[in-house]
């Protein structure tokens, strides 16, 4: 790929290493990573897949990691990968999750669509591929029912957004613009005034009247619920069948090549996760939220956790052509470059395991290997 097509940012921001524009898709929670070991003991006269003693796997404590969250909490993935370890790691952010990655410090993640892009993009499309979904949904735009009361009551009023070109951010800046509302898109100043907010202390920004609203994912967004504020908007209206990836599953390039039956065992384990999870959702969700509550030390109370839930779906499906779209949406804002994401995907593998569980493959648009 062109250096030119490369650049993720305009107007020089030299800086792009150290704070990528498009960093975490739906769990902006800070910069360091949990080392979470599953000590599970593994099952009598199981092997080691490849050799290996330990996949490392990384995720965010956050709904929309439900499928780690749960895979992890029911050892679905212990159990998928015999006697070779899983090694859990909990981020808190996208930068540091592909940093992980790119080091070798964790071999395959859960992580939003915008650091994907932004990783594969940096690296000239070297570092990662896509291989699988994992949720769809769960972003709102929540509001202060006493300042907005309707959709246009939007301009003029301060909103919050996790990261500066994340997920979130550049969705709400396309759905302005949708308005004829202009903003700055490095500034957020404009006819709407965005402020870039960590998600930890959105809520309290939120209470304090500092910002009026905010398009963020769950389970914030139900966190400001519980303190008074309305959903004005469900980011899923705005998509074909109300689906867009929110989160899916990355693999470092070297680990894929040299060990794809490893791979393959983390898929399986995510499909049967996905599979129960749908089958018995408020057994998941509390499985969820044990996990949480093991990475965090806190579990969500029930008035978060039961409609943050319901508006996460659960698929395989990584929706390739919403993540195209959402690309295209950050070109549209001003905040990238036109990308070249051919060969992001590769799905081969989730093809075989959905294969083998008698279910229909999924399509990466396009976008696939060769």
């Amino acid at each position: 790929m062109p250096a030119n097509r490369s650049t993720l940012l305009r107007r020089g921001i030299a800086a792009a290493a150290a704070l990528p524009l498009l960093a975490l898709a739906a769990c902006g929670y800070g910069s360091e990573s949990k080392d979470n070991t599953n000590t599970e003991k593994v099952a009598a006269g199981a092997k080691k897949i490849d050799g290996l003693d330990t996949v490392k796997i990384g995720y965010f404590g956050n709904l929309t990691h439900a499928t780690a969250l749960v895979g992890n909490q029911k050892g679905f993935f212990q159990k998928e990968l015999g006697a070779t370890q899983a090694k859990y790691a909990i981020f808190n952010a996208g930068p540091s999750e592909i940093e992980a990655l790119n080091s070798g410090s964790i071999d395959i993640g859960w992580i939003g669509p915008s650091p994907s892009i932004n990783g594969y993009t940096k690296s000239d499309g070297k570092s990662l591929k896509i291989i699988g979904g994992s949720a769809s949904g769960g972003v709102k735009l929540v509001v202060n029912p006493k300042k907005i009361k309707s959709l246009k009551d939007v301009k003029g009023k301060k909103i919050a957004t996790p990261q500066l070109g994340n997920t979130q951010d550049v969705a709400f800046l396309n759905w302005a613009a949708d308005q004829g509302w202009k903003v700055d898109p490095q500034s957020g100043k404009g006819d709407v005034t965005v402020v870039r907010t960590d998600n930890k202390i959105t809520p309290d920004a939120y209470k304090s009247g500092s910002v009026d609203g905010a398009w963020v994912p769950e389970p914030t967004a139900s966190k400001l619920v519980a303190e008074g504020g309305k959903v004005l908007l469900d980011e899923a209206s705005l998509w074909p069948d109300k689906k867009f990836v929110i989160t899916n599953i990355i693999v470092r390039q070297s680990f894929l090549k040299e060990h794809p039956k490893a791979v393959e065992a983390v898929l399986k384990a995510s499909v049967e996760t996905n599979k129960w999870i749908n089958a018995n959702p408020d057994e998941a969700k509390a499985a969820a939220n044990a996990q949480l509550e093991t990475d965090s030390g806190k579990a969500l109370p029930a008035n978060v956790l039961d409609p943050a839930w319901k508006s996460i779906q659960i698929t395989n499906d990584p929706l390739a052509s919403t993540l195209n779209t959402e690309a295209e949406h950050a070109v549209k804002a001003g905040l990238l470059q036109k990308p070249d994401l051919k060969g992001i995907y590769d799905l081969t593998l989730l093809n075989k395991v959905l294969k083998a569980e008698g279910e229909s493959p999924v399509d990466a648009a396009g976008l696939g290997t060769s």
